[in-house]
């Protein structure tokens, strides 16, 4: 089996020709469509040599530009980085999901050991994308590994992501999300994305993403904003989902005792903010 590799961003350039057209879920689809989606999996060449050489169809500069970000928000400190293990999923309608998501300053052995814990509890729920939010700790933050599977391709991490820009055109997906387990559902998002972040060593980089990368990093970014997939659906498709979201609110409030923070029933419609809004 391949060993899976801790990829920074900063030294990967991705052909377009390996970007896959298939339906798109948070969660890995079925194995004989996951086969296919592997031959479109972030897979480094064997030399060094070939990743400077290689079709510059996602180029890499080490620049910050400005761009929709949340530059203004808290530094977090120590106190916020504080986590136990094993992480567990943070379930809508959870307040974690909503709250403000602080910038992180400092990158130590914390951090690492913070993103090792995300990854491990990321594969164990069979997911190929999480942020930091969606584990109860609210801090600017997201991981995940385009395969889905531990050992194999690469597992990105992110820290203060920003977007640059995006694009006009949009594609529709099926999505589904850790934090609303067995929901899956259209999202409209725009098909390629210019973003800004710090890799987990605080290195500043700046990439081009199109088709599934620029998918997954999409809905964790929005994660980070405080938006959850559901925000970015239409009418007729949260309709389709009415049923499971009560669900939801029911199974928090039997957890918890305390009335759900959210209620799809009566809330107005929540206007997803920042790009590839509906």
């Amino acid at each position: 089996m391949a060993s899976a590799v801790r990829l920074h961003l900063s030294s990967l350039i991705i052909p377009h020709s390996l970007l896959p057209r298939l339906s798109f879920r948070l969660r890995p689809p079925p194995p004989s469509t996951a086969r296919r989606l592997r031959r479109f999996s972030w897979t480094l060449p064997s030399s060094p040599s070939a990743v400077r050489h290689a079709p510059p169809s996602l180029p890499i500069r080490a620049q910050a530009k400005r761009g929709f970000s949340s530059k203004d928000d808290d530094i977090a400190s120590v106190d916020d980085l504080q986590f136990e293990a094993p992480l567990k999923i943070v379930e809508y309608p959870d307040p974690a999901l909503r709250a403000k998501n602080k910038r992180i300053g400092t990158f130590d052995d914390n951090l690492k050991k913070l993103a090792d814990e995300m990854f491990d509890v990321m594969y164990k729920t069979d997911g190929i994308g999480l942020s930091a939010p969606q584990v109860g700790i609210n801090v600017q933050l997201m991981v995940f590994n385009p395969v889905g599977e531990r050992g194999e391709g690469e597992e990105i991490v992110l820290v203060n992501p920003r977007v640059i820009k995006y694009s006009k055109k949009t594609v529709l997906f099926n999505e589904g999300c850790l934090s609303f387990p067995g929901i899956y559902a259209d999202v409209q998002r725009p098909q390629t994305v210019k973003i800004d972040a710090l890799d987990i060593a605080g290195a500043r980089f700046t990439v081009n993403l199109s088709g599934f990368p620029a998918r997954v990093f999409q809905h964790e970014f929005d994660h980070l904003q405080g938006i959850v997939f559901s925000d970015r659906m239409t009418e007729q498709v949260l309709d389709s989902i009415r049923a499971e979201l009560e669900a939801l609110e029911k199974k928090y409030e039997e957890r918890t005792g305390l009335p759900s923070p959210e209620q799809i029933e009566t809330r107005r419609r929540r206007v997803a903010v920042g790009f590839g809004k509906p």
